[in-house]
Formats: C-alpha cells, structure tokens, sequence
C-alpha cells in the first residue's frame, strides 16, 4: 500500500512539473510579449533625445489591438519620421495572435483634419469689418480655424497688430496667413476694379493656395452665427462633381436681378451669390471646364481671363457674374445650399422669403448693400454692433445675446426687424451647443 502511494506522489509531480514547463515554454515564446519586452530593451538602451519621450511596456502593450495590428499613438513631437515605427509595426503586425482582451487605443485625427480653412479678401476701409467677421467665426466654432487673409499693404501690419492683442485663450483657437493682392493673369489694375475693390481676388484661390485642400471663402460683411464647422460638414455631401457650393442668387425670380436684368449666362433659374462659396480646391484646379469660347475644356486659370475679356463689357456685378458664368455651362459641378447660409437684406426687406431661414434660423449674415454701417436696415446693423463690442471674456448669454434681443425691439417697425427669432434662433442654439462642447464634457462625474 504505502509502496503505490509513493508511486502515485511520484506520478502527480511529474504530472505537474511538466505542466509548468509547458505553459512556461508557451508564454516566453508568445510573439506580442517578446515584442514588448524587446522594445522596452530598446529604449531602455536609447537615449532620450532619440526617442523624444519616455516609453513604459504598458504603454507598448496596450497600443496593439485585439486583431494584433500595431496602431499609431499620437505624435508627440513635430518633424518625427514614420519610417522605423511602421516597419516595427509590421513586423509585430506578422508575428501576433489575435488577443481579445488588449484595448483598443482611441486614434488621434490628423494634423491636417484640425484646422478648418477660411479666406477673405480685403481692401480699403474694410478692416474693422473683416475683424468682426473672424471674430464671429471664432466665437462660435469647435475646431480650428486657419484665416488666409488677401490684403492691400497698408492694411497687413494693422491685422497683424489687432488680432495679436486678442487673448490667448482665443489665439490659441486659430492660425493666420496674410496676403499681397495679386492675379496671375491678365491686367491687375483691371482685375482689381472689377468690381469692389480687390474683389476678385476670390478668383485666382484655387491658383494661390496650391497646399490647400478645401476652402470657405466669405465676404468681409459676413457674420456667422453658428458654428464654421457645420458648413464646413457640407463638403462631405458634394457628390463625384461637385467642386463649389453657393446659395442662389434670390428666392423668388419674379424679383431677382439676374433673372429681369442680366446680359449673359448665368446659374439656374435666378442665378448664385458668391459671399459664401465653399470650394474643394484640390478639384477645381484638376478639372477642365465647359465654356462657350472653344470647343473643349479649359483649366480654371486658362478660362478666367479669356472669359472675362468676352463679357466685360456685360457684367454688373464683376466676379460673381463670371462665376455664375462658369457654372452656368458646367451646373453639374456646383453643389446649392440653402438661403439661411447666405442671408441678405433682399431676403426680409420685401417680405420674408428664405423660408430656410424662418424654419432653422439664420446661420451665416451676409450684410450686403452697407446695411452694417447706415440705418436702412437697423437688425442687421444690431447684430454687427453687438458682436463688435463683445468682450471676448466676458458671459455670452447675458453680453451678446440678452444685449441683441434687447435691442431688437427697437427694429420691430421694419420689415426685417419684425421676425427677431430669424436672427436669434441659431445663435441661442448655438450658445448652448458651445457650452455643452467646452464645459459639459470636461465636467468630471462627482465620485
């Protein structure tokens, strides 16, 4: 009896050494934990300025995921190259298992998807208005804003010295480029007088801004009154033609210019308003376009200058008919948002007609016609003046939207003073969408 007890002690260690020797042998040989502690050799024997930050193998283990792809951790440090970490990738991305239970890290947007692009032309006496706008469109938006500023000389040291005495909580939400004047082709003095001064720079973009994807041109009498990044959303919704976007012209054509008055082609049944006129620049520059000069397409620089010399004599509005021009010939290639992207006292001032407007609210003002700066139309020039004096740190319920309501009821007696909610409605949902982004979701859960 005692004699097999020994024999079964014997046979249950043997049993159980032989198990931890397995699963030993099994986890030293597991390809993702080699791979850990190999890169933690590494850096272990790297110095700190080669790595540029400190590593630890948790870090390292949890940026695989479940399937054993290698995913990039945020870039740290600017001007680091790609080339050994996505070979070190790959090469764990051959050797790994599928691990079901490893994190899967939350990837970063890119650089380049941070900024939202924003440009704006102007000359003469337009700087404090060009300020107001930029200074709306930063009040509002979530993401970042690159300005690409196109200004006469005298003006650049004095955007510079204004928008550089903004807080830091503010500059810290957007870059800014300044521009010389300049058209690439044919006479500048002529294009420069095309219309309002300089104002058919807006032209020659897609052949400036060569690096630029994507762009949201406005005029300086614009305001937004929502978040950039909404319309910016609507790039996504340009079908395989569609390289433009801009609302028409008017509503109605019964009172519309184009369709009583113009003298050449022009888009649809009343024509497009180019103050706001979103562009995939990337799109424009390789397309080649329909025109009525020569059998085949031209590129966008090839067609500006031959197109203007045929119809110069027949333009009202300079730029915006040669754009109307061009899209006439090629509609397929412009994408129409609705009239509360590109409101105008000719929406109000005869009626109430953007029924966009009416139902939503209006998300960008287009304060066409110097109604900011005279008394023909007192609720744009209301909300201008508001926007203008709001301290940037000061509350923007009770210092921006109380003072406009206010002030509202001193325009009832017009046409487009007697529907305030038009003007307020997307600004008090916007105020509350801000302050969900930027405080709600950092408030930590009381534990």
């Amino acid at each position: 009896m005692r004699i097999h007890c020994k024999v079964v002690a014997i046979a249950l260690c043997f049993g159980v050494f032989l198990l931890l020797y397995f699963w030993g042998g099994n986890t030293a040989d597991d390809p993702l934990l080699k791979e850990v502690a190999k890169e933690e050799e590494q850096d272990r024997n790297s110095s700190p300025s080669s790595l540029g930050l400190g590593r630890d193998v948790a870090a390292k283990f949890v940026r695989k995921s479940a399937n054993g792809v290698g995913v990039p951790a945020e870039e740290p440090l600017k001007g680091r190259k790609e080339g050994k970490a996505s070979n070190r990738r790959a090469g764990v991305n051959a050797k790994s298992k599928p691990r079901s239970n490893v994190a899967r890290p939350v990837t970063k947007r890119s650089r380049a998807d941070e900024f939202m692009h924003l440009a704006v032309v102007a000359c003469g006496t337009r700087l404090d208005e060009t300020l107001n706008m930029v200074k709306s469109a930063l009040l509002f938006s979530l993401k970042k804003i690159k300005f690409h500023i196109f200004a006469e000389d005298p003006l650049a040291p004095q955007f510079e010295e204004r928008m550089n005495q903004w807080p830091n909580f503010i500059t810290a939400k957007f870059q800014y480029r300044i521009y010389p004047i300049t058209f690439s082709v044919g006479n500048a003095d002529e294009w420069k007088k095309l219309f309002k001064p300089c104002a058919a720079q807006r032209l020659f973009l897609p052949v400036i801004l060569k690096d630029v994807d994507s762009l949201l041109y406005v005029d300086t009498d614009v305001l937004f009154l929502r978040p950039i990044d909404d319309i910016w959303r609507l790039l996504k919704s340009f079908n395989s033609t569609q390289l433009a976007a801009m609302a028409p012209e008017h509503e109605v054509p019964k009172i519309g210019w184009y369709s009583r008055f113009a003298r050449h082609p022009f888009y649809g049944i009343t024509g497009v308003n180019s103050g706001v006129m979103l562009m995939n620049l990337t799109r424009i520059r390789s397309s080649l376009f329909k025109n009525s000069l020569i059998p085949t397409g031209l590129s966008w620089e090839d067609l500006l200058h031959p197109l203007y010399q045929k119809y110069k004599n027949h333009i009202t509005w300079g730029d915006q008919d040669l754009l109307n021009i061009i899209f006439h010939y090629n509609p397929e290639c412009l994408f129409i948002f609705p009239c509360q992207w590109n409101y105008r006292p000719d929406h109000c001032m005869y009626g109430s007609n953007c029924k966009g407007a009416e139902e939503e609210g209006v998300s960008i003002l287009h304060g066409n016609r110097g109604v900011y700066h005279d008394d023909k139309q007192p609720a744009f020039k209301v909300v201008y003046d508001v926007i203008r004096d709001f301290p940037f740190d000061d509350n923007m319920f009770q210092s921006l939207f109380y003072p406009m309501q206010t002030k509202f009821l001193d325009t009832v007696n017009t046409l487009c003073g007697r529907i305030p909610q038009v003007f307020l409605k997307q600004i008090e949902k916007t105020m509350k969408k801000v302050f969900e982004e930027r405080v709600i979701r950092h408030v930590r859960p009381h534990k």
